[in-house]
């Protein structure tokens, strides 16, 4: 195996390490606030605003991701120069980027699998916590903020760390909207030197080191803060 190619690409290699980091970071973090929302909306909305989150996360889970992502791409991105303006101001440089595409697709999609799992988590938190809260006096945002919803997120932490390594796993779907992300760069190594396993192995390791500190960092989560029954 030739691994000398490294010397040559090894800045390429990093900054699509840091544009999948990115991707994983942005999707993770936004589409968890807004599953909270949705998953709220499913079980404590009124009926119009029930049908609506139920709809979206049903519509987003039973499409393939990449079909979201090219349908952003290559559909509203075909539409956004219309816009009256939209070329010269500052979010022009933002928006006709793949990766702004890819980040938007890998949020609403992560949103809608994150929902379902804090959909269930909410309705496992035992009933007599709440109403003890309640009995206390606690307004209901106070009750969401400092019972309902830590205990729905502390049940439903190892799914939610699993569904975090999905999604880091489906980052390299970017790569067919030109983001550069690390799939991306071997692939330009594989062309570049027709070399197939190397760039491959690259990534493959990259995967497996990130995974291994993502599931060690919930674990770590999980042990600081265990279930109280």
């Amino acid at each position: 195996m030739d691994f000398s190619w490294i010397f040559n690409y090894w800045p390429l290699i990093v900054a699509g390490a840091i544009q999948t980091l990115l991707l994983l970071v942005i999707s993770v973090v936004f589409g968890f606030i807004l599953a909270i929302g949705l998953a709220l909306a499913q079980v404590n909305g009124p009926v119009w605003l029930r049908g609506c989150a139920k709809a979206y996360c049903t519509s987003f889970r039973g499409t393939p991701l990449l079909i979201q992502l090219w349908l952003l791409y290559y559909g509203v991105g075909s539409l956004l120069p219309m816009i009256p303006g939209l070329r010269t101001s500052f979010l022009w440089p933002i928006v006709r980027e793949g990766f702004f595409f890819a980040a938007v697709s890998f949020t609403l999609n992560y949103a809608a699998y994150e929902a379902e799992v804090l959909r269930g988590a909410l309705l496992a938190v035992p009933k007599g916590e709440l109403e003890a809260g309640r009995a206390f006096g606690m307004s209901r945002w106070t009750l969401l903020r400092r019972i309902w919803l830590p205990r729905a997120i502390r049940i439903a932490l190892p799914t939610i760390g699993g569904e975090v390594v999905l999604q880091l796993k489906a980052t390299p779907l970017a790569f067919t909207v030109t983001v550069m992300d690390l799939y991306a760069v071997a692939y330009k190594v594989r062309q570049d030197t027709l070399l197939v396993y190397e760039p491959l192995i690259i990534v493959t390791v990259f995967y497996v080191c990130l995974t291994l500190v993502i599931t060690r960092a919930f674990r770590l989560v999980e042990l600081q803060v265990p279930i109280r029954r």
